[in-house]
């Protein structure tokens, strides 16, 4: 079975665009949306495009979406960092009442056959690991969950390892990767392949940039146009890195 993984898309309607065109062309038989569907700037019209999608899609909960649940349900929302509480609130806002009720039912992992999806690690949709973390300390997390593959996301970064007996893969991040430009994401058809689609950069800033999202110029510019580098990605999180 072919399945794609779109993870970490943030509210960036252009990118999944691109990324779901591009997905149709290799006749994917399955989606796996793995979190992080929110906060962004398109927060409804990225559900709709999701949920009108006539190929069968499976939908994992990132912290993201978790975040924005909770807010909307009550939940203080001190728990987001403060350079980001008046965007989340905004789509706290914004968000239709139909489909928080259906972001409501997503799991936190999903599996088919071999393959695990999971947003973050198998256990949380926080934890913070790169293609350099030390193998030992990520090798119980992942062996005991009994899988050959394992699919994830959250640091916006694609890479391809081992960990142990298992494969590690990181789908990387439709709507706001770090490092290059454009939409990424994961093709399984018989193994892992990281993929990535290029789709017109101005045109879409433009349109994030014409949202009412409170920091939609900002989106625009660093998750569009100019996203950070990895190595300025790396050491800004290293602090949070799993040990």
């Amino acid at each position: 079975m072919k399945i794609a993984a779109l993870y970490d898309i943030h509210g960036n309607l252009p990118a999944l665009e691109a990324a779901v065109a591009d997905m149709r062309s290799f006749d994917v038989e399955k989606i796996v949306v793995g979190g992080d569907v929110l906060p962004g700037p398109m927060p409804n019209e990225v559900m709709d495009l999701l949920f009108e999608l006539e190929i069968p899609t499976a939908f994992i909960c990132g912290n993201g979406d978790r975040e924005v649940l909770s807010i909307r349900n009550g939940a203080s929302p001190e728990t987001v960092p403060e350079r980001y509480r008046e965007a989340v609130e905004w789509v706290v806002a914004e968000l239709k009442p139909a489909h928080a009720e259906k972001a409501a039912q997503w799991a936190p992992t999903l599996r088919f056959g071999d393959v695990l999806f999971c947003h973050a690690t198998p256990r949380s949709d926080t934890d913070v690991f790169f293609e350099t973390t030390d193998e030992n300390r990520l090798k119980p997390m992942f062996e005991e969950t009994g899988a050959g593959l394992v699919v994830c996301g959250h640091t916006h970064m694609q890479f391809d390892r081992m960990v142990g007996r298992v494969r590690v893969v990181n789908s990387g991040s439709v709507g706001s990767p770090f490092g290059e430009p454009g939409a990424f994401w994961l093709l399984i058809d018989g193994g892992p392949r990281l993929m990535r689609t290029e789709y017109d950069l101005r045109e879409a800033a433009e349109r994030i940039s014409a949202a009412d999202y409170p920091n939609a110029q900002e989106f625009a510019l660093q998750s569009v146009l100019n996203p950070p580098s990895k190595e300025r990605v790396l050491e800004r999180f290293r602090e949070v890195e799993l040990r």
